[in-house]
């Protein structure tokens, strides 16, 4: 039984006169024995709480930043109409702070025999599964002194997927995709090294294309045409470990580094090129493989959904043996990691030979925009100090780019809001340049 606000007014108001005209047992007798026969008898009319019945429906996946509508079925078998005040609990991160209180209570009334439905706005604040735990009705009586309480467990899981926010960067890079690809309308061959067909010479043309052979036998000068290499693989590497989890600006370096992935996902397959997926620290936390075009950017934002830094020291070993076999043939490896001097010098380089001998790698990283604000600090002693230690702090991360780059490997450093873009540019120039 749970008591309302209404019951100790009036108890509250009934022990006034009590306390003023006959302050003994027999005058609270007097007030409260009416006012405890009305609480009883407004909980035994009150609707009966486990007899409920509850069903959901609604959305399952949503992108972070976005709303998700959750829809839960009350019916009410009884004989008495439900008056209740519902709570529909669902884990914090399912609101933005501060809201839950509102967003998870409603009041509903349900006759006697009939249904009624309600909906949840979800909100989320952060990527994964988000799992209703319990909805729990008060259930009042028609005076409104006393309700019934008791709690149902109604299963449902809502996926937070990345947002994808680089999708606005597509359009520009598919459009340069078509110019490397030869079809639009420019006075330069298509970019690329695989033989495409021939057409006649229009003025204009690189006179180097021209197809001596082919002119000899049709009397027209017949120039060849280019198009970027088609049916490569690439296989994307998210670095897990802890470096992953740190946060640059808003966002921890892992959430940066997946929404590249998602640019160059969407980008790659337009271009014809198979993607893959691998996210390691100690040991493999997701993998895609062998997906469809029409497959492989659905299944990437599943995988990608409930994947979470591990604070733990990446095993570069390992990493290395997994990218081997997970690519047996000549690939084009992207790996998304830390440009941390410790981690890449004592882990990194001395498996990267392994690599670089089989297979094109690009590795990218996340920037941290404030050490560039440190760098141009002055105006004080304090000052002075942050721009020596983000000059530094800079210093170093070009020194371990330049030791890539010995390896020939291509190195994208980039603060969050630009990897995206320069890692689809990376890859592009690498098409250019028949690399891949």
């Amino acid at each position: 039984m749970a008591l309302t606000g209404r019951a100790a007014l009036l108890a509250a108001l009934g022990s006034i006169p009590v306390g003023l005209l006959a302050p003994s047992w027999a005058g609270m007798l007097a007030v409260n024995a009416p006012l405890s026969l009305a609480i009883l008898c407004d909980y035994c009319l009150a609707a009966p709480v486990r007899t409920l019945r509850f069903t959901r429906s609604g959305d399952t996946s949503v992108r972070l930043g976005e709303s998700a509508e959750v829809q839960l079925t009350v019916a009410n078998p009884a004989r008495r109409t439900l008056r209740a005040h519902i709570r529909d609990a669902w884990p914090p991160s399912s609101w933005p702070t501060g809201t839950d209180q509102t967003a998870s209570r409603h009041e509903l009334t349900v006759p006697a025999g009939e249904r009624r439905r309600l909906s949840t706005l979800l909100r989320p604040t952060r990527r994964g599964d988000r799992r209703t735990e319990r909805v729990t009705v008060r259930s009042f009586g028609p005076l409104g002194l006393a309700a019934r309480q008791g709690s149902h467990d109604v299963p449902w899981t809502v996926r937070v997927l990345p947002p994808f926010t680089s999708r606005k960067h597509l359009p520009s890079r598919l459009a340069r995709l078509r110019e490397l690809d030869g079809r639009t309308s420019v006075l330069t061959r298509g970019e690329g090294t695989e033989f495409d067909s021939l057409r006649p010479y229009i003025p204009g043309d690189d006179t180097r294309s021209i197809d001596w052979r082919a002119t000899a036998r049709q009397s027209a000068v017949t120039i060849r045409t280019w198009r970027p290499e088609r049916d490569r693989h690439i296989l994307v590497v998210l670095d897990t470990g802890r470096t992953s989890a740190g946060r640059v600006g808003d966002v921890p370096r892992l959430d940066a580094a997946m929404d590249a992935t998602l640019l160059l996902t969407a980008l790659a397959t337009r271009a014809g090129d198979r993607v893959d997926l691998l996210a390691y620290d100690r040991r493999t936390r997701a993998q895609v493989r062998g997906r469809s075009a029409s497959d492989v950017l659905p299944a990437l934002v599943n995988a990608l959904s409930t994947l979470e830094p591990e604070l733990v020291e990446t095993d570069a070993r390992g990493l290395a043996a997994t990218v081997l076999k997970s690519a047996p043939r000549r690939s084009l490896v992207v790996l998304l990691t830390s440009l941390e001097a410790a981690p890449v010098e004592e882990g990194l380089l001395p498996v990267l030979p392994q690599l670089t001998q089989r297979h094109t790698v690009l590795v990218a990283s996340v920037a941290d925009p404030h050490t560039q604000t440190m760098s141009t600090a002055r105006g004080s002693v304090d000052a002075v100090y942050e721009a020596a230690a983000g000059s530094q702090a800079q210093s170093q991360r070009r020194r371990t780019s330049e030791k890539l780059q010995r390896y020939g490997v291509t190195v994208v450093d980039a603060v969050p809001d630009s990897l995206a873009p320069a890692l689809a540019d990376a890859y592009l120039a690498l098409k250019a340049a028949g690399r891949l």
